[in-house]
């Protein structure tokens, strides 16, 4: 990737003018007291800001997962701000973007992040500190922005991050030329046939719905165990052995297969992703699956454009501080050991401690897991202070209330290279 893709940028100085945000009623979930402003950007992004009563005069400047598909949602910014009030309830202002455009855009998603966080600095109140928070592909965003604006961020905060790059979202291209090898459903034999690595025709009609169908009928996904015939069972007991996914993630690992990779290849002009040099190993014929399973190549231009829009530099000169579930079903906690490799190669993995909590979720890690993150990482930005994993996790039992199960952080874990969870090329 060339260095001028990393190159730091000063939106500053392309943007026209930000107006200034107005109040609004807080939504639900916002605690009492609090002030809510909203508004809309100059590129069109709709975008909410939240200052506690009390302020600490930190900003979070929060970057959502998904990517959503479709026309970006204004209510969106709602449904973030709840799940992530934590950062309010602990004195810190929050700012959220809704993004301007829906879909895989990192880029122009990275850009709404930077530019919200100079309406809240030229319109409401300049922050003593900023931190940008990046959960699951908001991760990428994240790094995006911490790439093209470095001294717009003191600290980063990286929840369940997405930040494998392209082997990541090569899996799901595996996913779908095995499930087409067991079952042959998706599409059909009777159905205009296309290469799966396009997720979906452009035109397609096919739902949810028809794949859940599908997938239930071929691996008896969606009954009890005791309900699946011996077809069903063996087909997904091999499923899940080669792609080492849990039964309930199949269909949602389908889908993203499906059309998330559909709105990457619109997006990027081609499929970015390839499985030509893969060899899959796990079923109980490897030689007779590599010999027949659908295979197809990266269309280079495309997966460069792809690159550019998901790799990062690790060349990052502020704390980066992480969390991820060991068990995450959709986002595999082997991602991160391509980030800690990332920043060890750039001379910066100094500037990263990365926590792991013994967890099967994804969206949100629980109630007493982020605390003792944000404080970790203030304390960090502050005072130099870099934490260990055991001192989060002692920190955390410290203030997790006696009512609440105990803190899951597991602080010897050490994730495996990704290598190991999908099949090298």
């Amino acid at each position: 990737m060339s260095d001028d893709l990393l190159a730091p940028h000063d939106s500053a100085h392309t943007d026209p003018p930000e107006s200034p945000p107005v109040e609004a009623t807080c939504p639900s979930g916002v605690p009492e007291g609090a002030r809510c402003l909203r508004g809309r950007d100059s590129m069109g992004a709709h975008y909410m800001i939240v200052i506690p009563r009390q302020w600490s005069g930190v900003l979070v400047v929060h970057a959502h997962g998904g990517p959503p598909l479709g026309e970006p949602i204004a209510s969106r910014v709602e449904e973030d701000i709840k799940r992530w009030s934590v950062a309010v309830r602990m004195g810190h202002a929050w700012a959220g973007s809704v993004f301007r455009q829906g879909g895989f855009a990192v880029t122009s998603a990275a850009q709404d992040t930077e530019r919200l966080r100079r309406i809240f600095v030229e319109h409401v109140a300049k922050p003593t500190r900023t931190v940008i928070h990046g959960q699951s592909w908001g991760a990428l965003v994240a790094t995006r922005a911490a790439d093209l604006y470095p001294k717009s961020w003191d600290g980063m905060l990286l929840t369940s991050g997405a930040v494998g790059g392209l082997l990541a979202y090569e899996f799901r291209l595996d996913l779908r030329v095995i499930y087409q090898y067991l079952c042959n459903n998706h599409p059909t034999p009777d159905e205009r046939a296309y290469p799966l690595s396009i997720g979906l025709p452009k035109d397609s009609t096919f739902t949810e719905e028809d794949l859940a169908v599908r997938a239930d009928e071929a691996l008896g996904v969606l009954r009890p165990a005791a309900q699946r015939s011996l077809e069903q069972a063996r087909r997904l007991r091999t499923l899940v052995n080669l792609l080492k996914i849990p039964e309930a993630g199949v269909i949602d690992q389908l889908r993203w297969g499906t059309w998330a990779l559909r709105d990457v290849v619109e997006k990027h002009g081609g499929s970015p992703v390839g499985n030509d040099t893969a060899c899959y190993s796990g079923s109980e014929d490897d030689a007779s699956l590599n010999a027949t399973v659908l295979r197809y190549r990266a269309d280079p231009a495309a997966r460069a454009r792809f690159a550019a829009e998901t790799e990062y530099s690790g060349r990052f000169p502020m704390p980066v501080l992480t969390v991820h579930g060991i068990q995450d079903p959709t986002c595999f906690v082997e991602v991160h050991d391509v980030l800690r490799c990332r920043m060890r190669a750039a001379g910066h993995e100094h500037n990263l401690v990365q926590t792991f909590v013994d967890s099967d979720q994804h969206s949100y890690l629980g109630d007493d897991i982020y605390p003792p993150l944000f404080e970790a990482l203030l304390r960090w930005i502050e005072n130099g202070d870099r934490p260990t994993p055991h001192q989060i996790a002692d920190r955390c039992r410290a203030i997790t209330p006696a009512a609440l199960p105990p803190c899951g952080f597991v602080a010897d874990y050490v994730p495996g290279p990704l290598a190991s969870r999908v099949h090298p090329r």
